[in-house]
């Protein structure tokens, strides 16, 4: 399942393998205000600067996502929000997960800032992942993010988000 295991950057603790499928979560440098806790509950209200509600800019992170699918990962549902991103993704040997996370925020802050005509931080340092173990965790997962503009509001149906897994065109 690769050489790098478990690990730390000074924040949050990461597990990079291949042949295996993470849930990711990343999310723009100022979603979280310093006085919440971060958690989805404080990511669905759409704090911050919230780049991603353009859509311009939600297109820009989708694509980079999607750029290496089949090649460096496989994408098993994604989901951009308005100030986070959720993604299911399948790591291969060549590829380890933070060199995949590192590529889409790394491109998509470049074409942020570009698009936005502004310079500094787009993305939080960090990102969340949690190791998916089995069938059922998968169809969670799949199921959560798919869902997730829809509990947040922001459609009726997953199919109606233009910047999922389940509405991409």
């Amino acid at each position: 399942m690769g050489t790098k295991g478990w690990h730390s950057r000074g924040y949050l603790p990461h597990y990079d393998g291949w042949d295996l499928t993470q849930h990711v979560v990343f999310r723009l440098h100022d979603s979280v205000p310093p006085t919440e806790q971060e958690g989805d509950d404080v990511l669905d209200r759409h704090l911050g600067s919230s780049f991603m509600r353009a859509p311009a800019c939600a297109r820009i992170v989708a694509e980079a996502l999607l750029h290496h699918d089949r090649n460096h990962y496989a994408l098993q549902a994604w989901c951009v929000m308005p100030n986070h991103v959720h993604v299911l993704v399948a790591t291969t040997k060549d590829h380890e997960l933070s060199t995949i996370v590192r590529t889409w925020k790394t491109f998509s802050a470049k074409r942020i800032n570009e698009f936005a005509k502004r310079s500094g931080s787009v993305w939080s340092p960090d990102y969340f992942d949690r190791y998916v173990r089995d069938d059922k965790q998968f169809e969670t997962a799949k199921r959560y993010i798919e869902m997730n503009p829809v509990a947040a509001g922001l459609c009726e149906a997953p199919e109606a988000w233009p910047f999922g897994s389940a509405g991409w065109k």
